[in-house]
């Protein structure tokens, strides 16, 4: 029996698709950080934050992990989750390049909303997920403010 040319190139499809697929698990890294922010923002919530966007991304760059709301004021979250506490707490990990990142994604959000007259601040939640134990979250609130050159 001949095999057709269309069986063989069914045959070299399926050999390279694993190869030409993008895997679809995330790396290790990726799925920490989700399961962090699915924690924060139940946190968040349970502390009487509304939340109004998750992983919010300018289009102009700038990107925020939670936009919420506290009362009057509107919070922009930042969510820094870990395994150990090695290199200090995560919060530290927030330097000024990450700081202007969110500010960037922030003053998008409020352009969005046409620049309201509104009170907004940055906070930080840590999550951290030790081995076998308890995820616990902390809360920075008021953790920056808004950076030079950035003005609101």
């Amino acid at each position: 029996m001949h095999s057709s040319p269309l069986s063989g190139a069914c045959e070299f499809v399926g050999r390279w698709r694993k190869r030409l697929t993008p895997a679809r698990k995330s790396p290790e890294h990726l799925r920490l950080g989700a399961r962090g922010e699915k924690l924060a923002a139940n946190f968040l919530r349970r502390n009487g934050y509304k939340i109004l966007y998750r992983n919010f991304r300018g289009r102009r760059g700038g990107e925020v992990d939670i936009v919420s709301r506290d009362g009057d004021t509107l919070v922009f979250v930042e969510v820094k989750t870990r395994t150990r506490q090695d290199f200090g707490r995560p919060a530290e990990a927030v330097d000024s390049a990450k700081q202007k990142l969110i500010a960037r994604g922030a003053l998008a959000w409020l352009q969005i909303l046409d620049n309201p007259d509104i009170l907004a601040r940055f906070d930080i939640v840590e999550v951290l997920i030790d081995e076998g134990g308890k995820p616990r979250c902390e809360l920075v609130r008021d953790a920056f403010q808004l950076p030079a050159p950035y003005v609101y």
